[in-house]
């Protein structure tokens, strides 16, 4: 059955919604995690398919990304990759850090130094590989490795070891770059793969979404408060701009950057990094809880602010077919 032969276009309509093929189960998926949290936990294939199947749909996304990197493509990749790394994870980090060093570890105006970093430092690489997958080519879709190296408390740990605690788990970035490299492999080893899983993007997103949904309580967002919704409300067009202005003036990608506000967003697995900050300091302990619950505000907010602003970008400078366009325009 085609689109147009569709009686509900479900698929059609999450589609117009920039980064709707994440964001519209990400939401549904955090509405049942708060409404009916122990609904999906009746095990068998329920639970394993919409509340434990995040991790191996990302994985299988991220090898097949790997897959669509040729010898061509991989320096471009690298290059885009550095890049988001650099505007949408060091920089703004850095300028964190620099504010500590007036206002201390207690913050300013009720955010924490920790509740700030853990949410400006990192980016939700899923609603990149979506985004992307969706409007970018090979380039934008393997800059996930920016993703991978700032996903978790890596750099959060990294910028506060000046205060003498916290290892940072190297095997485990090693571990979230393995399946990519396997992919660029076994794609070019057999191009018949990199064919094979093209349309896996399309496939696992909304199934992954809705079980990172399911892990966001929107009593956290409430709980979170103003302070939540500001800091979303920084991060997403501030670092969002950065990152546009690293594709607009060091990879020279003209209208394409645009797309660079995709990145403005809090990773989803940085809600748990106040807490894993506290375990290798107590000093941060009292933050620990307003803080998870203003990343957790953040992620929801710029989950859904980056891909407006992106789309919106993409949309001005032209850089949208008109097919596009209709997909990038809010329904």
């Amino acid at each position: 059955m085609s689109g147009s032969d569709s009686r509900i276009p479900l698929f059609a309509t999450m589609q117009r919604i920039p980064g709707g093929l994440m964001l519209i189960p990400l939401v549904l998926g955090a509405l049942v995690g708060t409404l009916a949290p122990g609904a999906l936990g009746i095990g068998s294939f329920t639970t394993a398919l919409f509340e434990e199947s995040a991790l191996p749909f990302i994985a299988l996304l991220i090898f097949a990304t790997g897959t669509q990197v040729t010898a061509r493509t991989g320096g471009p990749i690298l290059a885009t990759a550095g890049t988001m790394l650099l505007m949408k994870s060091l920089i703004p980090a850095g300028l964190v850090v620099l504010l500590g060093f007036g206002v201390g570890i207690d913050g300013i105006l009720g955010v924490s130094l920790l509740g700030l970093l853990a949410s400006i430092d990192n980016s939700n690489g899923g609603l990149w590989l979506a985004f992307s997958g969706q409007y970018g080519d090979e380039r934008d879709r393997g800059a996930y490795l920016a993703s991978a190296i700032n996903d978790g408390p890596f750099l959060t740990l990294l910028f506060l070891g000046a205060s003498g605690f916290g290892d940072i788990p190297l095997l485990a970035l090693v571990a979230a770059i393995v399946p990519f490299l396997l992919g660029v492999l076994v794609g070019n080893i057999d191009s018949e793969w990199a064919r094979v899983v093209q349309p896996v993007p399309n496939i696992v997103i909304p199934f992954f979404a809705f079980s990172l949904g399911t892990g966001i309580d929107l009593g956290d967002i409430v709980t979170g408060g103003l302070t939540g919704l500001i800091i979303g409300l920084i991060v997403a067009p501030v670092t969002g701009f950065l990152v546009y202005l690293g594709y607009r003036f060091i990879l020279r990608r003209g209208a394409m950057s645009g797309i660079g506000f995709a990145a403005g967003t809090t990773a989803g697995n940085a809600i748990a990094t106040p807490a894993v900050v506290a375990a290798a300091d107590p000093r941060f302990q009292e933050f620990v809880g307003t803080a998870t619950a203003q990343v957790a505000a953040s992620v929801l907010v710029t989950a859904i602010l980056a891909p407006l602003l992106a789309s919106l970008a993409l949309k001005r400078s032209g850089a949208l077919r008109s097919s596009d366009t209709a997909k990038a325009t809010p329904a």
